[in-house]
């Protein structure tokens, strides 16, 4: 399971295409959030990350599932998948070796922008005048985030063989869980469940996570998610 980890890991950085992903994540994160007039915090006039959080789960939505599209389907492809599925490893471990291989790179992304915290705090009048709780609630949801669109994007991955088609269902999966619920909502077009509908949204969650308060509620619903998706790439690679 660990050589399957760091094959994964491996293959991504072994070709421009990996290291190009996480550069496009970067330079158009640093872009919104420091370049664009609408969106640079030192527009705001005072210390506060609020674009950062509010437009990575847009660059998430297309950014994870890129990561994740090859994971499954490029073994169907190749023909590599029936040999690692008479291997010695078990369909679970080999799920969890990809998901935790998508993971990690998607903690690689996310590390460097740990950097924007720093500058925001030197920047604050005074220097460290931030909501740090805030930040750091909202950092570990978007965390979470990713780990949930991981495990979406394998699941993705295990229902084709082509990679273009696995990225669509990631984004399309990523995008109803995140967005299209909460839309839903906001329409009032289902208002007899629209309770129960934004409590399903990923949004929802990570909102309240931005408060800075780390709710038992929304890590079991990160989880249950993630276990749930996961469950559901064991089931489709049975069924194959």
């Amino acid at each position: 399971m660990v050589s399957l980890y760091w094959k994964e890991v491996n293959a991504f950085f072994s070709n421009l295409s990996g290291f190009l992903i996480l550069g496009v994540f970067l330079v158009s994160i640093g872009l919104i959030v420091w370049v664009f007039p609408d969106t640079s915090v030192l527009e705001y006039g005072f210390a506060d990350l609020e674009p950062f959080f509010i437009y990575t789960p847009y660059v998430f939505t297309f950014l994870i599932p890129a990561i994740t599209m090859k994971m499954i389907a490029e073994e169907k492809k190749s023909g590599t998948w029936e040999i690692l599925m008479t291997s010695p490893l078990t369909p679970a471990k080999i799920i969890l070796a990809k998901y935790l291989a998508s993971l990690s790179l998607i903690i690689i992304a996310l590390v460097p922008t740990l950097i924007y915290y720093y500058s925001i705090v030197q920047l604050g009048e005074p220097v460290g005048n931030l909501d740090h709780a805030g930040f750091f609630g909202s950092w570990i949801g978007l965390l979470l985030m990713g780990a949930v669109f991981a495990a979406i994007g394998i699941f993705g991955s295990s229902l084709t063989s082509h990679q273009m088609i696995a990225f669509i269902w990631g984004v399309f999966i990523s995008f109803l869980l995140y967005f299209g619920l909460t839309a839903l909502v906001q329409l009032n077009v289902m208002s007899p469940i629209a309770l129960f509908l934004e409590e399903l949204s990923l949004s929802f969650h990570y909102q309240s996570m931005s408060r800075g308060v780390i709710d038992s509620r929304n890590l079991s619903y990160f989880l249950t998610v993630i276990i749930l998706m996961l469950g559901l790439t064991g089931l489709m690679i049975k069924r194959k």
